[in-house]
Formats: structure tokens, sequence, C-alpha cells
């Protein structure tokens, strides 16, 4: 985190020397965990951009793909600490111990590039390009995951927002992390959601909904969706709590980091109860 968002601080194609310096960042802590990163790029606003693969082979079904991803890039004027410094953090912590287990499928973590404004809304973000890429080759993924901004937690009533009804099922202090799906991809959050509460007793909110909802389909997975993939979002629920969402006051020390630690020993359980018996048994 101090790495992201204090020392590299704002990365966009705006300032397109920490842009790159956080891939080089995630690159070197990938190969220092003994993987072979795959740059993959693609071109937009004048310069080559790339989103950063790795892969733990599958020992049964090799072909069968579990993709964890996170985007490294921050909004322009903001640190990027919670958003999406912890998503990356959380995504280099669970490659490390992934790098020590032997799953059934293949797990695949990437690293996308320009998923913040102006990209996301012109479909010019770094996953929609990925996506697109591996179902033009025809990659198996049988299920993605888009770990955003998953660093900050509230006990105090009234920390937690939401849209219009929401709140009338869901808690009003924000202590919670949430697993998010459209409704094609809700088995696949349900069995998420199951192995996840298995092996941790950290509180979790999930929901599938439709994706016009303000926030459910404002990440990576959202790309995926797009290409026919069953993809959720795993999130602290971002501006519907964090007071510093796209602001520049998103500095590492406003995280909480005992619950953001145990939120990531759970996601390292849950992803290796998927990996080990496969994330999804229906055709992708």
């Amino acid at each position: 985190m101090e790495r992201l968002a204090g020392e590299i601080g704002e990365r966009n194609v705006f300032r397109p020397e920490a842009l790159r310096a956080a891939a080089d960042y995630i690159q070197e802590e990938w190969r220092g965990q003994g993987y072979q990163v795959i740059p993959h790029w693609y071109t937009v606003s004048g310069g080559q951009w790339a989103n950063l693969e790795i892969n733990r082979l599958g020992s049964t079904r090799p072909n069968e793909i579990l993709l964890v991803g996170a985007h490294y890039d921050s909004v322009r004027g903001s640190p990027g600490a919670n958003d999406n410094g912890s998503g990356v953090a959380a995504m280099l912590e669970l490659s490390r111990l992934f790098a020590e287990l032997t799953p059934a499928v293949t797990v695949r973590f990437v690293a996308f590039v320009n998923e913040e404004p102006p990209f996301f809304f012109r479909r010019k973000h770094g996953s929609e390009a990925y996506a697109k890429m591996a179902r033009a080759r025809g990659d198996a993924i049988r299920a993605m995951v888009s770990l955003e901004t998953i660093g900050y937690y509230r006990d105090e009533p009234g920390s937690q927002h939401y849209p219009p009804l929401f709140q009338l099922f869901y808690p009003r202090q924000g202590n919670f992390i949430t697993f998010v799906s459209d409704f094609r991809s809700r088995a696949l959050m349900r069995r998420a959601v199951q192995a996840f509460r298995l092996h941790s007793d950290f509180p979790l909110e999930h929901i599938a909904t439709t994706r016009f909802v303000p926030g459910v389909a404002w990440s990576d997975h959202w790309s995926f969706w797009r290409q026919g993939y069953r993809a959720i979002m795993v999130t602290d629920t971002a501006f519907y709590r964090y007071p510093y969402y796209h602001t520049r006051k998103d500095t590492p020390e406003k995280l909480m980091y005992p619950a953001f630690t145990r939120v990531t020993a759970g996601l390292a359980d849950t992803f290796a109860t998927l990996a080990l018996g496969g994330p999804d048994n229906e055709s992708a």
C-alpha cells in the first residue's frame, strides 16, 4: 500500500511515469514470487499500456480458469490507496499464497490498467481490451472476480449508505465486505459466499441485481459480463461508504488494516476452495 499510494501516488496516463512505475512494481513482486509475467499491450490516448497476467497452472483441469483481477491505476487527482491500491495489495498477497498451492483449475491473476475515467465509460479501459482478447482466443474463464476498493470498514451506525430502498435490507454500519453479481452470475456468487463463510467469520453481505444500479457494474467485472463470462465484484462498497473516494485524501493511513487483513485471508481460502473444486460446473 505504501509503495503504490504513498511513494508512487497518483498513477494514470496523465502521470505516465507513475503508471509505469506501478506496473514495474507489480511485475517485480510477481517475479519474486516465482511467476512469469505476461504483458498484454493495447493502445489508447496515444500510448501503449499493459494489462499484466500471471498463471498458476491447474493440475487436472488446466484449461479452465479462475481469474482474479484488480486495476492498478488511480483516478486523476488521487493517490488511490483504497481505490484501488487495496485491491492490488490483496491480489499480490493472494498470488503469493497460491504459489504454494496446487489448484485443480488454472488460477490467473491480472492487473488491469486504465480502469478509471475517462476510459471506463468510453469502453477503452484495460479490462475491456483484455476480456475481448480472452473471448477471441477462446479462454475458458469459468469465473472472474474483480477486487475493487476493499480496505475501509466502520462500526458506527450510519456509516453505510445505499441506493434507494437497499437500506431496508442491509446494515447501517459499514463493517462488512460485499460480493456483487448480476443475475446471470448469481450461482457463482453464491458458491463464493458459501466458501467465504465456511472459512471466515468476517461480516459478509451479497447481492445479485440489475447492472443499472449505480456502482454495481463500475469495475472490471463489467468487461467480462459484456463478453458473456460469469463475474463478480468484491468491494467495501466504495463511494457508498468511503468518504475519501476519488479524492486527494485517499491515502494509505485511511485504511483499516486489521479488517483488511481478515478480508484478504478469507478471500484466500475462498479462492482456494473454488480452485480446488472448480468455480463453475456450468458452461461459460
